[in-house]
């Protein structure tokens, strides 16, 4: 079929989608503006001023930080790759990841709100007792999907199937730490992490069209 028949012209790309639309009975697009409005809305932009070409990376949803902490007990029973595991398959991105031995100052202001609690002085000496592996998460509603793959604090109330409910063995035990609210993850970040020490990166090759370039 050539060119002046509806076929495409030799050397540009074919879209199913367009060809369709000009195929189809009774579907009649109207000027040319509407006919490249048409087509970018379904193909993504074509023609320059139209439509600015969506950004590689996926979905443009809205994107959160939280804090992730693999608790001394956790990093003993070699449960830190786990635990990136299955925040990964959930899809969320990694920005920052550090070891450290956590100093009573980070612990104090940490759980600052727990400080009038008689476990307080037990929880501080378990926490500084051995190494600490804290991560920053990034994706849509990370903050309280983490919340949801952690589980209950008590692990006899954790369900089967969250960290805790998997691997936690006594409510002072209870492998990982993730922060429970946006404002509180944003506090907890900036007191483990410096700025420099998160990375900011693009999910590239996710990008999609109906359309090629």
């Amino acid at each position: 079929m050539g060119a002046g028949q509806g076929g495409p012209k030799r050397g540009t790309a074919f879209c199913p989608v367009c060809a369709a639309f000009r195929a189809a009975p009774g579907v009649t697009m109207g000027s040319l503006f509407e006919r490249a409005a048409l087509r970018a809305l379904l193909c993504g932009p074509r023609i320059p001023g139209l439509l600015v070409r969506p950004r590689s990376g996926g979905p443009s949803w809205p994107q959160e930080r939280t804090l992730v902490a693999v608790k001394p007990d956790g990093v003993q029973r070699r449960l830190v790759g786990t635990v990136i595991e299955r925040f990964e398959r959930r899809g969320f991105k990694l920005v920052g990841m550090k070891m450290l031995q956590a100093p009573e100052s980070i612990l104090a202001e940490h759980y600052r709100d727990l400080q009038r609690k008689p476990f307080y002085p037990a929880l501080i000496s378990y926490m500084s007792s051995g190494p600490v592996v804290a991560m920053v998460w990034e994706g849509h509603n990370v903050v309280r999907i983490s919340r949801t793959m952690i589980g209950h604090t008590d692990s006899t109330e954790a369900a089967p199937g969250t960290i805790r409910g998997d691997f936690s063995v006594h409510i002072s035990r209870n492998i990982i730490h993730a922060s429970d609210s946006v404002e509180g993850a944003q506090r907890e970040i900036q007191l483990w992490f410096q700025s420099s020490e998160l990375l900011t990166w693009a999910d590239g090759g996710n990008h999609s069209s109906c359309c090629p370039a």
